[in-house]
């Protein structure tokens, strides 16, 4: 062999072996959780049985026009009211305010 043969094989006998790189894994996020001793179980409420009217939605009196024409008259002062009187159209005004007492009176909120 020649010395620079020798030299060569005795330099890459010396120098340090590296690793291939490692292959990268996909690993799941790591999540804090609370300890064990933290974590207060609560007890699921019941719910409360709903209470039966005493009258049924069946029998309750259906308002009358002249009730219903009273329950509009005040909703659409409220309307107006709510965009501060701003000059407006008072038929939009009503027009709302009768979805609303329609609404209400389907609901059962008003009876005789």
């Amino acid at each position: 062999m020649t010395t620079a043969k020798k030299a060569s094989k005795a330099t890459a006998e010396a120098a340090p072996k590296t690793k291939a790189p490692a292959k990268k894994t996909a690993t799941a996020p790591v999540v804090a959780t609370a300890p064990k001793a933290a974590v207060k179980k609560v007890p699921a409420k019941k719910a409360a049985p709903a209470k039966a009217s005493t009258t049924p939605v069946a029998t309750r009196p259906a308002v009358t026009a002249e009730q219903r024409h009273n329950y509009i008259e005040v909703a659409a002062f409220y309307v107006a009211q709510r965009r501060g009187f701003a000059p407006g159209n008072p038929v939009d005004d009503w027009a709302m305010a009768e979805r609303e007492v329609d609404g209400l009176i389907a609901s059962g909120h008003f009876s005789k």
